[in-house]
């Protein structure tokens, strides 16, 4: 009986001294939290896209511990406001350094926009050739050639369509989409993407006529690379 007491007791101070161990355990690590050194930093709000003019409202500043923030880290909002990022940035992400940059990047070089196997080529538009100016980089479009041709004894315009689904590389020298509230900029050319034979078509149909381009819905855009399958010469 004595020995049964003695070993309930020993478990019954088992556990007391295990209690007694993790709160310690649990006092020194809130003590530690609480010393250790916090410092402010710069964190999205929300969403903020690539290429997108930063503003105050899309920012927050948070505390966080000293030896968890990143030394690209920004601690001030107003260091932040009016750049650019760099690539999109979620919400509650902290502003680096490098994910910013003070002008929009133009994607850098249009030779990285090309698909491999593929080419850019610019034709010259007017206004109503390009849809009044309507298009934008990453539209898709058909391309159709109107040039005089004898009949008879006649000349007459005659329509072709040429291309179907192209993708837009560039409009002017622009290569991205403008964002809400740029201006829209007017320009006489726009740069697309074909495969080497369609390319040679279009510069074919650009001396011989004059170009107009038909401008894709966006509401249900074609696949990426459609245009790619095959040439689109008909």
């Amino acid at each position: 009986m004595r020995s049964k007491i003695f070993f309930i007791l020993a478990i019954v101070m088992g556990l007391i001294t295990t209690a007694l161990f993790y709160n310690y355990i649990n006092e020194v690590q809130t003590e530690v939290i609480a010393s250790e050194r916090t410092k402010e930093v710069v964190v999205a709000k929300e969403r903020i896209n690539a290429n997108t003019i930063i503003r105050n409202d899309m920012l927050q500043v948070k505390s966080l511990p000293e030896s968890a923030v990143h030394y690209q880290a920004f601690s001030s909002i107003a260091d932040v406001a009016g750049l650019y990022t760099t690539a999109a940035v979620e919400e509650g992400e902290i502003i680096l350094a490098h994910r910013v940059n003070e002008q929009a990047s133009e994607s850098h070089m249009l030779s990285r926009k090309v698909n491999t196997g593929f080419r850019a080529v610019s034709v010259g538009l007017n206004f109503v050739q390009s849809v009044s100016n309507m298009i934008f980089p990453d539209d898709y479009v058909d391309v159709i050639v109107s040039e005089l041709v004898k009949v008879g004894d006649e000349k007459v315009v005659q329509s072709e369509l040429i291309l179907q689904r192209v993708k837009v590389l560039a409009i002017g020298k622009q290569m991205l989409e403008p964002n809400e509230g740029e201006p829209q900029v007017e320009y006489t050319s726009v740069t697309l993407e074909l495969n080497n034979i369609d390319a040679v078509s279009l510069v074919n149909a650009s001396e011989r006529g004059q170009i107009q381009l038909i401008l894709h819905s966006r509401i249900m855009p074609p696949k990426e690379g459609a245009n790619y399958e095959q040439s689109n010469t008909q």
